[in-house]
């Protein structure tokens, strides 16, 4: 008999300590239940993208297809093709890979604008390089009778030989905007959300910027001192060029950790919160024709 109370009591205790176990984790659910009612969550980062902002409309890139998408136009400026070279380029590469640099796809396909090596192409590894890849498209479509001219969505088609021929034209109007701001067609109209730059690196900027546009643009670095950052002038063969390469700065900011553009009487600042405009400077005697990008 003593042995089977015992056995009651020590059930007993154990189960008035489930029971203090229970009603501990449900107050504390409740707690963290009403907690969440009065404590919001932080707000999710803001989207790091670009976008042209015309008079006809406006059209919005991530900044890394942003990147692919200025060199096509610094390339097309070096090859002193008009800005609708861009328009078609970039029709075609939101078509074939949203403009990314794909290491695979349908057969052999690769690049930006899935292009095949056993097509003559060239190497996966060249392919891969979207300098040379964008060089070889614009190779193929100055090839294509009457380019300048002829419906966008046709002059992809006559170089891609896709599968499905009508799959351009949904990109053309788009694309046409986007060529117009990057081109530097459209003066001003550029812009993109800075979020999360890299630290500042002008060599990588110009690198890359001399070998987009070649000899349409001089480049001088100047190393950053105790009391000043470092900045690089580009001086520009014409106008539109330096408007072009004002935004293929803005477009590669986040790799290069560009803060502000400034060309003739215009500035831009970087944001890591918002699409900040191009804005007047009356102050200044800079030429129309030179960008100076700061870090």
């Amino acid at each position: 008999m003593k042995d089977s109370s015992t056995f009651k009591t020590i059930m007993i205790g154990l189960g008035i300590g489930l029971v203090v176990l229970a009603l501990i984790a449900g107050f504390w659910g409740a707690y963290r239940w009403a907690s969440s009612l009065w404590v919001e969550d932080p707000p999710p980062p803001p989207a790091t993208l670009c976008r042209a902002q015309l008079d006809s409309g406006s059209a919005s890139i991530t900044i890394d297809q942003s990147r692919y998408a200025s060199l096509m136009a610094g390339i097309a400026a070096q090859r002193g093709l008009v800005p609708r070279a861009v328009s078609i380029a970039i029709t075609t590469a939101f078509q074939e890979s949203d403009i990314r640099n794909l290491d695979y796809g349908d057969r052999d396909s690769l690049g930006i604008f899935q292009q095949r090596p056993s097509q003559g192409w060239g190497t996966e590894e060249q392919i891969m390089d979207p300098y040379y890849s964008t060089g070889k498209f614009f190779d193929e479509m100055v090839k294509v009778s009457d380019w300048q001219n002829s419906d966008i969505g046709d002059v992809a088609q006559a170089v891609q030989r896709s599968g499905f021929p009508d799959a351009y034209d949904k990109h053309v109007d788009r694309a046409r905007l986007l060529a117009s701001s990057l081109s530097g067609q459209t003066p001003a109209s550029w812009s993109c959300i800075v979020y999360n730059p890299a630290p500042a690196n002008p060599e990588l900027l110009v690198s890359s910027m001399t070998r987009a546009y070649g000899a349409t643009v001089h480049a001088v670095v100047t190393p950053g001192t105790s009391s000043e950052d470092p900045y690089v002038t580009l001086t520009a063969s014409n106008e539109e060029i330096a408007w072009s390469v004002a935004a293929f700065a803005q477009s590669w900011a986040t790799e290069t950790g560009v803060k502000e553009v400034t060309i003739g009487s215009y500035e831009w600042k970087a944001s890591d919160k918002t699409l900040t405009g191009w804005v007047g400077r009356t102050d200044s005697s800079q030429s129309s024709t030179t960008v100076i990008v700061r870090f």
